[in-house]
């Protein structure tokens, strides 16, 4: 069973954080783990979430788990897996785990590579048992399900433990993203700035302060809340792993880490870009599929565009007569991500358009 230690007594947090609210969805006394938080050295195991299905009916899920504790530091917490379809974050966390050495770890990482587990399993950007996409179920509820009590565990017994929070993404199926780091927006320029920082060294090619249309229901925006520093990726996509984000993930991972100071400064590798922030610009940054049909995009990721410019075309295949309709750019910036699939129906994400970021960088 998680002891879990008082949000209360965490520096920096929100009074709120340790409200009627928060009790109410503690982590339900079913969720078990197999390790040990206080424990220095290294741990791997699980925590085994209740599941009653048709063909087993005391059944658990088990969700990779594991802890390197060594001495005074920070706690960190890394999660991959978030979406099931998404690789990056998962295999350079489970290398992580296979291979860095306790004894150059001052504080406590906890990593949980494989988080949605029922999803990755299934390859499924939502999970097969109830459908739910984890990324928009946080706070979680403990007596929900499956995913909903995921979310929980994650928000109510993890979050309370840690002092920042690595959430790594990638496009997934539907998208392919330029590799890049994401600021999640919060209100305290204090904290903002230890984000920026932190973000910043993870050193991606581009650091986009990402919103996901204001949803508070996500990971990242959860941790905010709960006055860890965070830090959000997306590791362009596709469904496939590509070579240069998993070689960016591996580096930024590590430096964010050494950032953090829970290893030391010669583990981060030197830097690699310069610092360019970036925004999703609202609606207007999003191109959305009008029609159903096969959508023909007119440009290749980090190409310039403007608003009003012609961005591409769906075409019907099934009336060949029919002339195809054209979108266009709503707003000016770079092509920071397109839709995978060919198909789309009305409302699909084809395009997505990252502007400069106009506000103060920290």
């Amino acid at each position: 069973m998680i002891e879990e230690r008082s949000p209360a007594a965490a520096p920096d947090r929100p009074a709120s954080f340790s409200s009627a609210a928060q009790a109410k969805r503690k982590a339900s006394a079913s969720t078990q783990c197999t390790v040990d938080f206080e424990k220095d050295g290294k741990q791997t195991g699980f925590f085994h979430l209740p599941l009653s299905a048709h063909d087993d009916a005391w059944g658990v899920i088990r969700i990779p788990l594991a802890v390197i504790k060594n001495g005074e530091g920070p706690t960190v917490i890394l999660e991959g897996g978030n979406h099931g379809d998404e690789y990056e974050g998962p295999i350079a966390l489970g290398e992580m785990i296979r291979d860095l050495d306790p004894g150059r770890v001052s504080g406590r990482l906890i990593f949980v590579p494989a988080i949605n587990l029922p999803a990755v399993m299934a390859a499924t950007r939502t999970s097969p048992i109830d459908g739910l996409n984890m990324n928009r179920t946080f706070p979680g509820d403990a007596n929900g399900t499956a995913t909903q009590q995921i979310s929980a565990f994650v928000n109510d017994a993890l979050f309370p433990l840690g002092d920042a929070f690595l959430d790594l993404h990638s496009g997934g199926s539907s998208l392919d993203l330029i590799p890049s780091s994401v600021i999640e927006p919060v209100a305290d320029p204090a904290k903002h700035a230890q984000n920026v920082a932190a973000v910043t060294a993870f050193d991606a090619p581009m650091i986009v302060v990402i919103d996901n249309r204001g949803d508070p229901r996500t990971a990242t925006a959860s941790a905010a809340r709960a006055g860890l520093t965070v830090v959000g990726t997306e590791m362009a996509g596709g469904g496939t792993v590509s070579l240069d984000a998993l070689d960016i993930c591996r580096r930024g991972t590590r430096n964010v880490l050494s950032h953090l100071g829970v290893l030391p400064p010669e583990d981060a590798a030197p830097l690699r870009h310069e610092p360019k922030l970036y925004e999703i610009p609202g609606q207007d940054g999003f191109v959305l599929a009008t029609e159903d049909g096969v959508f023909e995009p007119f440009h290749a990721n980090g190409t310039p565009v403007s608003a009003g410019q012609p961005a591409g075309r769906i075409h019907f295949l099934n009336d060949p007569a029919k002339r195809p309709v054209e979108l266009a750019y709503g707003h000016d910036g770079i092509l920071y991500g397109r839709r995978q699939p060919g198909r789309v129906k009305p409302g699909n994400c084809c395009l997505v358009v990252a502007a400069p970021y106009r506000r103060a960088f920290a």
